[in-house]
C-alpha cells in the first residue's frame, strides 16, 4: 500500500488550526467530490491519538452529514497510533500501540490502495523525517496564520519533490499532490 499524507494548510504552510480557517462542514461541492474521490482510494485511515479522539468526538455525533464523510469515516479501516489508549470506542477502528515505523512498513509492504494519514502532526513529522511517505497531498486555504506547526517538520532538510495533480476550487481553496524525488525522502526509491 502507499502511504499518503494529506493535510489542509493555510498559505504559509501551517497545518496547526490556531485560527478557525478551516471548517470540516464548510466545503464546495467541488472539493467536498474531491475528497470522496481521494476516500475511495484509501484502504486504511491511519491517525495519531489525538486526531483520532477528535475524529471520534466530532464525526459520529454528524447525524445531518449530506457529503458522506461521517458515514466514510465510520465504516473506515481506522488505526490509531497510540501508548495510552485501550479501547478506541469507535468501530472499525485497531490500537497500534507498538512501534509506529514497524506497522506503517508492514502495511506499505500490504498489497491494497492508499494508507492515508491526516491531521496526526506529530505521526506525519516522524513519517516524513524517516522517508515513509509515499505521496504528499496540500489542500491550501487562502489563510495567512504566521504561526503554528507546518506541514514539514522544522529543521527537516530540504527535500525535492514533484507535483503530480493539481486543482483549484471554487471556494478559494487549492489542491495539490506531491512524490518524493528519488533518494529525497521516500525509503523505497531505489
Amino acid at each position: 500500500m502507499r502511504i499518503v499524507i494529506t493535510q489542509n494548510t493555510t498559505l504559509d504552510g501551517r497545518i496547526e488550526m490556531l485560527d478557525p480557517w478551516f471548517d470540516p462542514a464548510d466545503q464546495d461541492e467541488e472539493l467536498a467530490a474531491e475528497l470522496m474521490r481521494q476516500t475511495e482510494q484509501e484502504d486504511v485511515l491511519l491517525l495519531g491519538r489525538q486526531t483520532f479522539e477528535d475524529f471520534r468526538g466530532y464525526w459520529p455525533q454528524q447525524t445531518e452529514d449530506t457529503t458522506g464523510v461521517a458515514a466514510s469515516l465510520d465504516a473506515a479501516d481506522k488505526r490509531v497510533v497510540s501508548s495510552t489508549l485501550t479501547d478506541p470506542g469507535w468501530a472499525n477502528t485497531t490500537i497500534i500501540s507498538g512501534d509506529p515505523f514497524e506497522a506503517v512498513r508492514a502495511m506499505r509492504d500490504e498489497p491494497g490502495r492508499d494508507v492515508i494519514i491526516t491531521g496526526s502532526i506529530t505521526l506525519c513529522h516522524a513519517l516524513i523525517s524517516a522517508g515513509l511517505v509515499d505521496l504528499y497531498r496540500m489542500f491550501v486555504y487562502p489563510y495567512w496564520q504566521g504561526r503554528g506547526r507546518s506541514f514539514f517538520p522544522d529543521g527537516h532538510p530540504g527535500t525535492g519533490l514533484r507535483r503530480v495533480e493539481a486543482r483549484a476550487f471554487s471556494g478559494g481553496v487549492t489542491y495539490a499532490a506531491y512524490v518524493p524525488l528519488a533518494g529525497l525522502g521516500s525509503e523505497q526509491d531505489d
